[in-house]
């Protein structure tokens, strides 16, 4: 797919840039190759390939969250050294506003 310089300036345009001509030359020639690779891909069959959504075969490693207790005092300690708090809880700036 060859892009025209007015179909560069269009993007240009778009995008805020502003180009000279010998810019805009040198995008349209560019950016005309990238499509044509594109229009490439599209050509190979992949009706036999499954959807994935990344290749690595990479998994997420997670445990379950478990509930335990604090060693006696220890609690008390890192509350009574937070700057601020409020009974037994950490009070902290607001994240979100409203």
């Amino acid at each position: 797919m060859k892009l025209t310089p007015e179909e560069i300036e269009s993007v240009a345009v778009l995008a805020r840039l502003s180009l000279t001509e010998t810019e805009k030359t040198m995008y349209a020639e560019q950016l005309s190759a990238v499509l044509e690779y594109v229009e490439r891909l599209g050509e190979v069959d992949t009706d036999q390939v499954p959807e994935t959504c990344q290749v690595t075969g990479l998994e997420d490693v997670t445990r379950e969250d478990k509930v335990r207790d604090c060693e006696p005092g220890i609690r008390q300690k890192l509350i009574a050294a937070f700057p601020e708090n409020d009974d037994n809880y950490l009070r902290v700036k607001a994240v979100f506003e409203g």
